[in-house]
């Protein structure tokens, strides 16, 4: 079993930005692979970003490639998502994804509003 616990959300006005945490517990050694999905309202949940376990290979949606950046820290256990350039179309809830073998874990999810 893992644990995800995201924080960092919140209202941010178009143009700012924000970093959002994932951190894992349980069995991590198993984690092979972590991302972050948003799920605005009236839409369907939308794939942003993943990172490999070393941190050597990561992948982006384009809608926000060149604006937001995932990263791992292995020593504490924690994933971030540095979101700049907000705009009003990343509003959205933000959710953590740990994928091991066989089984995918989620987290609460933290919401993010950018809005003048």
């Amino acid at each position: 079993q893992v644990q995800l616990v995201e924080s960092g959300g919140g209202l941010v006005q178009p143009g700012g930005s924000l970093r959002l945490s994932c951190v894992a517990s349980g069995n991590i050694d198993s984690i092979y692979r972590m991302g972050w999905y948003r799920l605005a309202p009236g839409k369907e949940r939308e794939f942003v970003a993943a990172i490999s376990k070393s941190g050597g290979n990561t992948n982006y949606a384009d809608s926000v490639k060149g604006r937001f950046s995932i990263s791992r820290d292995m020593a504490k256990n924690t994933a971030y998502l540095q979101m700049n350039s907000l705009k009003p179309e990343d509003s959205a809830v933000y959710s953590c994804l740990a994928r091991t073998t066989g089984n995918d874990y989620w987290g609460q999810g933290t919401q993010v509003t950018v809005s003048s």
